[in-house]
């Protein structure tokens, strides 16, 4: 009788023997190689149930040995003869003794063959490498009473411990894994030895002996009565800008209708129900589960990740320990890997796991004796590298979406590699195939099984498509449906179970689609008399397991196990020592700073043409700066420049930290990954992060206090050089710190943006440079004591002032005349003195801003001060940060579009069901088998239009430009696609399926494309894109759209103008009944996790391809991608619907499983090089395609293999050393190659001849006329804001704060010297508040061409300039409404004090232009870059130049001629400003306070009136006689007067409105050019000016 559990007698004597016996590595072996083997008639198999008794009664020990793994109990049948304790201590006796006979090492009923030299290499130490050991062959035996008692053999081979080996590391073969053929290894015998010394330095007995850490690891576990609750409707409605205003109405509403419970807390779920089982040391659990099962959940609280949950309640304990003791002391043993695979992108693969290495090598204790901490690390990183075959990729970076780095196959194997070097006891893998293709997913969890012997842990993984040959690599497996347990125990007893409930499972169905289809009522196949008696719900299937043998199994197995790790505990507690008493950390924290130092610089100059764009980009600023202050003069008119170069300096430094905050956010993920690895603690790495900052921050401020220092012409001592130098340097640095702790301390990027806009206009306001101190009102004027960078400021200008002898020179030199002379002049600048026309810069300062030299180092120890406290916070921050809450996917409708039962279970508080499910519920028992069509199913699909074109394609090749030659990406296609046929296009990875459905459907725009393409045997119409529906692999949709509002827009703007509206509307009703989604006809698509889940949206993409009617065919690009396996055969079944209504569909789709691929017709397979290697029908059970590859030499096809996968192994794909036939050769031989070209030109001609219509000489490009296209995108685009409050608020929440902000900084200005230049600077700061709100459109903008760039130019739904009007009118009236809002908080309790009506109109007539220009200013900018990161960087460099011209960082007079002459009458913001500041001041009078007036006597016999009367004609301002007859000199008598100092006339007010206005129109104009230019019309102007483009 054969074992009903893959290798369990293996698994249960490695469990037994394997960590702490003299043969540890060959019962390893043992165990791998049965577990591989013992698959090989699983039909055969799955009615045996695992029994409960275990083999073993009580645990046995190896001699010598004190710590026991016991044997994996209740794991064998009681029906099979099993070894005695006596027998397992004989065996272990011979083989220490080093016994190498069959007899030697025989147990009864079981015949093995290990040899002494086999076992010495597996137990040697470090004196193995000299070593040579030749394969000993193993002795052909006979079986006898059990099978699966000997070693298995191949065919009449022996086995050889290469063999052996190559099973254990599952390393893969070139050759054919079938009866006959010979294995060949792929590796060479000196590699083989070498990985086996390792192995045995890594896990043998010697490494054991001397581990303390190995002796008290925590191995195997254990969950009993698991439930888990949170929070969550599983459904909600769409936000909308009217719920800020409503919501209180509808809460009083609901209050008085519902009473109480309209106010209550959304209801707790139920997202784990009672779980139980355990998973022993050397096993592998499958977690197989849909999407929203709660699978994730299941992984991550037995991960021990317990955080967002609303209560977790049972006993989960590892090696006997409870989860609390666990999370306290011994978190590193436990480890979750995410779906992604998270790695620093610029790091090489080397060292990455070098990192992971040092961070985890054990102390002294642990190690071998003589091993030093870099012998461990570089032996541990060549065993994994070799062990899951990344060698080669060991110099490579890891890379990312961005960075170019390994493929996605040995990203993974480096994510494994990684959990093997923590060694954590238990591993849970979450959904990690997603994205990869069959042979890799394959490998990757091979690597896991290999993990999983090699180190003895237990591993939970969970898959969504997991083919046989995954499946029969797991010992267990559980099923989860809605929260509860519907299956749980050894893998090969699972289909039986379910048999035995009354389900059937379909010939060629995969073990694990069976498993999860009888979950879905679509899917699942009841056995003939079951239909009333098989459990239908969740519960119902809960309650059937519970009730069954099995679950008393798992009880069993899970009591057994206990008792063997209490006895286990008790022998750890023996071991234990306080180096191993806490095993949180393995490294000292100094340590742990020291290797995330050392990283962080890697992870830096990984990416070195960041870093050197970064600084050429300060260079560059530099220079542009510089040259703006160039050489200030050491006299009155560089004094105030001198305060605007120093504030320069310092503010330009503080907000390139900025980008720490999006850094932070960025590698968050990775931090949480490696602190729950244990590699290190958060605040080391914060540390760190502060250690890397010194050098690289001193290169930063060197390069632009180097260049701008000089230009500019500051004090020219080395002593005040690099005391500005320093000071620099530490306020860098502390800014740094500043926003990586508020990065550190919130939870997401939006909310750090909005902390950090606040911040930095406190920060830029209240320096003391655009207010001195003593003009700030008390309510904000703490903020300076708390402002790191006022000390900064304070510290540069008195090192710059303190000994500067500021000559006084016109128009600050007063009175000026020819009668005048120096000892009867003063200055007007702040500090001066009566009689004296030189101003000592330490009483300039002093006075105009109590700024003192002697607290120059006071200031310096503050802000030192203030960096350490960042870094403090940076690290609470840290390490207070957690991982994501836990919780289930949410379903968002429209207001009013709910289905009743949804709406009734949100409104009384209670948790919503799967709204699909709800109904099928009802006419379930009407319908056993529901995969088949409905007779109303049946219906609406007569209802789809049909084709009767015919699409036929002949010589296509498509050639591109490749390094200095050509690439050729199809070779010589042709084929056809008919009504009624669902057609498959496959082939391997890189075969070329996307680029040729790309290349038929018209969507090639590089390169060059050669072929006839022929509809009904004519050429291609203009309408040949619109008439065609292409569903792509990434779902694209306009994500605050309803699924009925999303067909109604392909419908209308894709179906002929000729169809009447209603006509349109209906036909979308009746494709949504068709693909199902009436339920979710008023849900919005959304995103994942907050709207439609992932099948849900490839039903959308398919309907909305239908709604456009296609009048030739619909092409369709792996929509089974990334679903689960009961979501592909839906999408599948529902193509098949289609053919059968008379659709023609070509599909592409990747190595499907055999029950998919049978309900394609017809199929076209590529191999690499883009050759056609097949092309026709496929026939039952693939019988004409089976035949094709039989009869021109390829193996014979077993009967139980998937044919999708037999012919591609047949083709070589994806084999790099495949040395067989060419098979495009094979196929243009060929008869069947004669045929299909007979064939396709019998098409051509028939269909020539037949009647023409409508759909093939249709000249227009687009359906609807350009009017009612700019009228849907335009309604779409409003609704899109109306839909995302967020944004809105954003907006209307920083216009109202920073207009608050502004008012209340510059309250009731008055009418001093000071309270102009507070005019100017209340202007000047309203202009700054446009880089946060471009910052904010510019994503808007982005994603509303992303969509039509991807799917909707290709599709010619409507033209770009119907995309850029509806993406710019909606900007406009939220703009004028939050303006409006800004102007009431800002102009009337500030400036507007006083103020004429006309100066109040104006102003806001300004301010909507302003607000219209920052719009296009910042899509214009958005329009011509490619991603928003590029954007949002190119965003601070426009303005830097538009505002640093405008003449208030430096005044008109003070500009260079260079950039007078052109560069300030080019800025718009000159004119903005022009405007504001003259209305602000016009006619307003000045009167200086008492610090402002200039003082000068008068000459004996004149007055002060009469002495300067001359000169306050010529200059203005005004004259006063003050005490003891000491002329009071003020500069300025009314607000235009001090705007002339600008350059700013009240009499251009109406020119300067006209030219913003001009510059808003230019702006918008860009956004048309610059668009239509990304959008492809570079290739118009190339065809204009290049001869060669215009060729072709």
């Amino acid at each position: 009788m054969a074992s009903p559990w893959p290798s369990t007698w293996a698994n249960s004597f490695r469990q037994q023997y394997m960590a702490h016996t003299n043969s540890t590595t060959s019962d390893m072996l043992e165990a791998a190689y049965n577990h591989e083997h013992s698959h090989s008639d699983q039909g055969r198999r799955r009615n045996e149930f695992l029994a409960t008794s275990s083999p073993f009664q009580g645990t046995s020990y190896a001699s010598g040995e004190k710590t026991a793994v016991p044997s994996a109990s209740g794991s064998q049948s009681s029906s099979t003869e099993q070894p005695s304790n006596q027998d397992v201590q004989r065996f272990s006796n011979a083989v220490s003794q080093g016994a190498s006979s069959r007899d030697d090492l025989s147990i009864p009923g079981r015949t093995m063959a290990v040899t002494s030299t086999l076992q010495d290499f597996l137990n040697t130490d470090d004196d193995y490498a000299g070593s040579k050991y030749q394969p000993i062959k193993t002795a052909a035996t006979k079986d006898t009473t059990d099978k699966r008692l000997s070693l298995p053999k191949r065919g009449s081979r022996a086995m050889t411990e290469d063999d052996l080996f190559k099973v254990l590391s599952r390393k893969k073969t070139n050759t054919s894994d079938h009866p006959g053929s010979d294995l060949t290894p792929v590796i060479t015998q000196e590699e083989q030895a070498e990985i086996e010394r390792l192995m045995s330095r890594m896990f043998g007995q010697n490494r054991r002996e001397h581990s303390e850490e190995e002796k008290t690891r925590h191995v195997g576990l254990i969950f009993k009565n698991l439930t888990v609750k949170g929070m969550g409707l599983g459904a909600a409605l769409q936000p909308t800008l009217s719920d800020p205003f409503l919501g209180l109405p509808r809460l009083l509403t609901k209050l008085f209708s519902k009473g109480q419970s309209a106010s209550n807390k959304p209801p707790v779920r139920t997202i784990l129900n009672n779980f139980t089982g355990c998973v022993r040391p050397g096993e592998m659990l499958l977690v197989l589960g849909r999407p929203g099962a709660g699978c994730s959940t299941f992984l991550k609280v037995l991960a021990n990740q317990r955080f967002g949950f609303e209560s977790i309640d049972g006993d989960v304990t590892y090696g006997g320990t409870e989860a609390k003791e666990m999370a306290k002391n011994y978190r590193g043993e436990i480890v979750y890997n995410p779906e992604d695979d998270l790695h620093y992108a610029t790091l090489s693969v080397k060292n990455t796991l070098s990192f992971a290495l040092k961070t985890r090598t054990p102390g002294k204790e642990s190690r071998n004796e003589g091993e030093s901490r870099a012998d461990y690390v570089n032996e541990f990183l060549r065993v994994v590298s070799k062990l899951f075959w990344i060698e080669h990729t060991l110099g490579t970076k890891v890379g990312d979406e961005f960075v170019r780095g390994v493929s996605g196959g040995e990203k993974k194997r480096v994510s494994i590699a990684e959990a093997m070097i923590t060694r954590a006891s238990t591993q849970c893998w979450d959904n990690s195939t997603r994205g990869l293709d069959a042979s890799t997913a394959l490998e990757y969890v091979e690597s896991l099984r290999t993990l999983t012997n090699m180190a003895h842990i237990s591993t939970l993984v969970a898959l969504y498509q997991a083919g046989e040959s995954l499946y029969e690599l797991f010992d267990k497996v559980i099923l989860i449906d809605e929260g509860r347990c519907l299956y749980y125990g050894p893998t090969e007893n699972a289909v039986a179970y379910f048999e035995g409930l009354g389900f059937e499972r379909p010939a060629r169905w995969t073990t694990a689609d069976f498993l999860t289809s009888v979950t879905d009522p679509h899917e699942r196949k009841i056995r003939e008399g079951f239909a009333n008696r098989i459990p239908r719900s969740a519960e119902q299937f809960e309650d059937a397991y519970r009730n069954s043998d099995a679950f008393q199994a798992t009880k069993s197995d899970v009591e057994d196990f206990n008792q063997e790790l209490e006895v286990q505990r008790k022998e750890r507690l023996q071991s234990q020592s306080k180096a191993t008493k806490r095993k949180n950390y393995t490294l000292p924290f100094h340590k742990q700073v020291i290797e995330c130092t050392h990283r962080q610089f890697l992870i830096m100059f990984g990416d070195r043409l960041t870093l050197g764009g970064k600084w050429g980009g300060i260079l560059f600023q530099a220079l542009i700066v510089g040259s703006l202050f160039y050489n200030m003069p050491q006299t009155s008119a560089g004094a105030f420049p001198r305060g605007g170069v120093i504030f320069f300096l310092l503010l330009f430094n503080a907000l390139l930290a900025l980008a720490e905050l999006t850094a932070a956010f960025s590698s968050r993920p990775i931090l949480l990954k490696h602190k729950s690895f244990s590699f290190y603690r958060p605040s080391a790495y914060a540390i760190a992060q502060t250690v890397v900052d010194l050098p690289l921050v001193l290169v930063q401020v060197l390069l632009f206090d180097l260049v701008i220092y000089w230009m500019s012409n500051l004090a020219r001592t080395p002593s005040q050089f690099f005391i500005s130098v320093l000071i620099l340097f530490v306020q860098t640095l502390g800014m740094y710190s500043f926003f990586r702790a508020i990065g550190s301390l919130v939870g997401s990027l939006d909310i750090a943006t909005r902390i950090t806009g606040v911040a930095i206009q406190a920060l830029i306001v209240y320096t003391g440079y655009l207010i001195p101190p003593q003009k700030m009102h008390p309510w904000f004027k703490w903020l300076i004591w708390i402002n790191p960078v006022q000390y900064g400021f304070e510290a540069l200008m008195a090192n710059e002032f303190y000994n500067l002898d500021i000559q006084c020179v016109p128009p600050n030199l007063v009175p000026q005349g020819p009668n005048t002379s120096p000892q009867y002049q003063s200055c007007t600048l702040q500090g001066s003195r009566p009689g004296s026309t030189t101003v000592r810069g330490s009483d300039y300062i002093k006075t105009a801003f109590t700024y003192e030299r002697a607290h120059l180092w006071r200031n310096f120890g503050i802000i030192t001060a203030f960096w350490i406290f960042f870094v403090v916070l940076t690290m609470i921050g840290m390490e207070l940060q957690k991982p994501n809450a836990g919780g289930g996917a949410v379903t968002i409708f429209k207001r009013g579009q709910a289905p009743k039962s949804v709406a009734r279970a949100m409104d009384k508080g209670n948790v919503v069901e799967d709204e699909e499910k709800a109904g099928v519920a009802d006419g379930e028992k009407l319908t056993p088998e529901d995969s088949g069509s409905s007779v109303e199913s049946g219906q609406l699909v007569k209802g789809v239009a049909k084709n009767d074109s015919v699409f036929t394609y002949q010589s296509v090749n498509y050639t591109i430009p490749y390094e200095k030659g050509e690439r050729t990406l199809l070779n010589n296609v042709q084929g056809y696609v008919r009504p009624g046929k669902l057609t498959a296009l496959m082939g391997a990875s890189g075969a070329g399926k996307t680029t040729l459905l790309n290349t038929l459907a018209q969507r090639i725009n590089f390169g060059v494309v050669t072929g006839d393409f022929l509809v009904d045997g004519r050429p291609l119409p203009k309408s040949f894109q619109r008439a065609t529906g292409f569903a792509e692999q990434m779902d694209v949709h306009e994500p605050t759209a309803t699924v009925r509002e999303a067909l109604r827009f392909s419908a209308l703007l894709r179906q002929p103008k000729e169809v009447s509206l209603a006509e349109k509307y209906d036909y979308c009703e009746r494709i949504i009944d068709l693909l199902e989604m009436r339920s979710i006809a008023g849900a919005t698509i959304g995103k994942i996790g907050e709207g439609l889940n992932q099948e849900q949206r490839k039903r959308v993409t398919i309907g909305v391809e239908l709604a456009s009617k296609p009048e030739l065919l619909l092409f369709l690009d792996e929509p089974t991608s990334g679903l689960d396996s009961g979501a592909a055969f839906n999408i599948v079944r529902f193509l098949r619907k289609l053919a059968d209504s008379g659709q023609a569909l070509l599909v592409t789709i990747h190595q499907p499983s055999s029950v998919l691929f049978e309900y394609f017709d017809e199929l076209l397979l590529l191999k690499s090089g883009g050759r056609v290697v097949y092309h026709g029908s496929l026939g039952k059970d693939s019988r004409h395609l089976i035949d094709y590859f039989e009869r021109n030499g390829a193996k014979k096809c077993d009967p139980a293999a998937n044919p999708a996968e037999y012919m591609l192994e047949a083709i070589g794909a994806g084999d790099p050393n495949y040395k067989g036939k060419d098979w495009g050769d094979v196929w243009a031989a060929s008869p069947e190659y004669e045929e299909r070209s007979r064939e396709i030109q019998q098409m051509i001609a028939e269909r020539r001849n037949a009647p023409t219509n409508s759909k093939t000489d249709d000249s227009r490009e687009y359906a609807m006329p350009l009017g009612t296209q700019v009228y849907a995108v335009v309604k779409r685009s409003f609704v899109s804001y109306w839909r995302t409050p967020d944004y809105m608020i954003g907006k209307f929440v920083l216009h109202i704060f920073t207009g608050l902000f502004n008012s209340f900084t510059f309250y009731h200005v008055g009418n001093s010297r000071i309270d102009m230049q507070s005019r100017l600077f209340s202007v000047f700061m309203t202009l700054t508040i446009s880089p946060p709100l471009i910052q904010q459109l510019q994503p808007k903008f982005l994603n509303f061409r992303n969509i039509y760039r991807s799917r909707e130019a290709n599709s010619k739904i409507y033209s770009w300039i119907a995309l850029v009007t509806g993406a710019i009118l909606p900007e406009l009236p939220y703009s004028i409404l939050a303006g409006t809002l800004y102007f009431v908080c800002w102009w009337f309790p500030a400036l507007g004090r006083g103020a004429t009506s006309f100066a109040t109109g104006y102003t806001w007539m300004m301010l909507m232009l302003f607000e219209m220009f920052y719009v296009g200013f910042g899509q214009a900018i958005a329009s011509f870059a490619p991603n928003e990161l590029l954007a949002s960087i190119l965003v601070p460099l426009f303005f830097l130049f538009v505002v640093s011209f405008c003449g208030v960082v430096v005044p008109f007079a003070g500009l260079p001629h260079f950039w007078q002459s052109w560069m300030y009458y080019l800025t718009p913001f000159r004119y903005i400003l022009d405007g504001f500041l003259g209305a602000a001041v016009h006619n307003r009078p000045v009167r200086c306070e008492s610090s402002e007036l200039a003082r000068f006597s008068a000459p004996p016999g004149q007055t002060c009136e009469s002495y300067t009367q001359q000169f306050v004609a010529m200059a203005g301002g005004y004259v006063q006689t003050g005490a003891n007859g000491i002329c009071e000199f003020c500069q300025y008598s009314n607000g235009d007067e001090f705007a002339m100092g600008f350059n700013v006339k009240y009499s251009n007010r109406w020119m300067d409105y006209g030219v913003v206005f001009a510059f808003c129109g230019f702006n918008f104009f860009v956004v048309f050019v610059a668009s239509w230019l990304y959008l492809g019309g570079t290739k118009s102007v190339k065809k204009l000016f290049s001869p060669k483009a215009k060729k072709q």
